[in-house]
């Protein structure tokens, strides 16, 4: 699966760097459309998550990801003959559809597979998944120096390609075991008559948890969809501080990839120790606030009217939410899966990627509309005010720890059943 990663997010970051660009000169869109274009796809590309994470209960997850990999796939190298705003919108929508539903899925494999070292396999795969949009971006860049639209065709036409590559790997994995399928597999299977009972009772088959009707994990999706924001904040929020606010050099701007890159890199398997059981992540929440109202605290900072003063906020703003990518993605990879009952890991799962799909949505206008409007009060806020948001979320997560109580088996082990609903 790492292999997958590296190829999928290489051929990512082509496009990734050239997408608006391909609209504006190949498709000849407006910025009003390109942006419309793009908002519309990404709503429709919420779904993605709890759509694939339902299915993955009740299909095997390689042939899902089989599936999400080929949609993908007809989805780039349709648009190389798509014209115009209308023909474009299904293709983009069911790209980004696709794209969220990959990711969902590929992290339950990873937690199938990784089982209780997945705090481990995430960092490992975080950092092949950054080389990759690296490699990525750099061929873009190379790209971007011609320009043409010959170039940009053939960067999608690159990434549409990968796919086909990825689907082609995912079709040589084994299916990773899942307790959701296994346990609906023996429920469909008769014992031979001699085997039965005479008078069993008939047994309804327990209908598996609904993440829609737990509060508990309905609440902690809803604080990691605010705890997401780092990655607005560094893609969006910024690079433009940097260039509208401050007498930093405008270069420090394009220097802020490369930055968060290399930390997250020659970090990210280090921090993987926080994320080894759900009470350690729960904790490292702390560190999370920390870093949040640091790095706001610093672009407020940035502000001052020097010039060597204000790069150097800016950097330590930019380790300082790195390293909240850092941690969240270690934490939240831990908690979600942990706090999702077994019997529907999928759908649960399913349900925290929105949290991602909405910061992708809602972050770019809340950096622009709210962040960057009201100066470096609105940084200084938005640090505090994410800060507490960890902290909020630490409490949530260990009172819900705490609500499990160790079972006897029959077997006589204590195993710890997850709560999986706070009604």
């Amino acid at each position: 699966m790492l292999w997958i990663n590296f190829v999928d997010k290489t051929g990512s970051g082509l496009w990734l760097s050239v997408t608006a660009l391909y609209f504006l000169v190949v498709a000849d869109l407006s910025a009003s459309r390109i942006g419309l274009l793009m908002g519309l796809a990404g709503a429709v590309g919420i779904a993605g998550s709890p759509v694939a994470g339902r299915l993955a209960d009740r299909f095997p997850l390689t042939r899902l990801l089989l599936a999400v990999q080929l949609v993908r796939a007809a989805s780039g190298l349709l648009m190389l003959a798509a014209h115009g705003f209308w023909q474009l919108l299904p293709l983009v929508a069911l790209g980004s559809f696709g794209e969220r539903s990959a990711s969902v899925l590929t992290k339950l494999y990873a937690a199938r597979v990784a089982g209780p070292d997945r705090s481990r396999y995430q960092a490992v795969q975080r950092t092949v998944v950054n080389v990759g949009y690296t490699l990525g971006g750099l061929g873009a860049s190379v790209g971007l120096a011609f320009g043409s639209a010959t170039v940009y065709r053939g960067l999608l036409l690159a990434d549409g390609l990968s796919f086909c590559v990825v689907a082609v790997l995912v079709a040589r994995c084994a299916e990773p075991p899942s307790a959701t399928r296994t346990v609906a597999s023996s429920a469909t299977k008769c014992p031979p008559a001699a085997a039965r009972p005479a008078a069993a009772p008939a047994r309804p088959a327990a209908a598996p948890a609904s993440p829609w009707r737990d509060r508990g994990y309905l609440g902690y999706a809803a604080t990691d969809a605010l705890l997401f924001l780092d990655g607005s904040v560094l893609r969006v929020g910024m690079p433009l501080w940097i260039i509208s606010a401050t007498t930093a050099p405008h270069g420090l701007a394009a220097l802020l990839f490369v930055i968060n890159t290399v930390v997250v890199v020659l970090f990210q398997v280090r921090l993987s120790r926080h994320g080894r059981t759900p009470r350690l992540a729960a904790r490292t929440l702390r560190q999370v606030a920390a870093c949040y109202f640091l790095g706001g605290a610093a672009v407020a900072a940035s502000v001052v009217d020097d010039r060597w003063a204000a790069t150097t906020a800016m950097l330590v703003a930019a380790v300082a939410f790195t390293f909240v990518e850092m941690y969240q993605a270690t934490v939240s990879w831990e908690l979600s899966v942990a706090l999702a009952p077994d019997d529907a890991q999928g759908a649960y799962v399913g349900v925290h990627g929105l949290a991602q799909s909405a910061e992708r949505a809602a972050g770019p206008l809340i950096m622009t509309t709210a962040v960057i409007a009201a100066g470096p009060l609105g940084w200084l806020g938005l640090g505090t005010a994410l800060a507490g948001t960890a902290f909020l979320q630490k409490r949530m997560v260990l009172r819900r720890l705490d609500s499990t109580r160790p079972v006897t088996n029959p077997s006589g082990l204590s195993v710890y059943p997850i709560t999986v609903s706070d009604n």
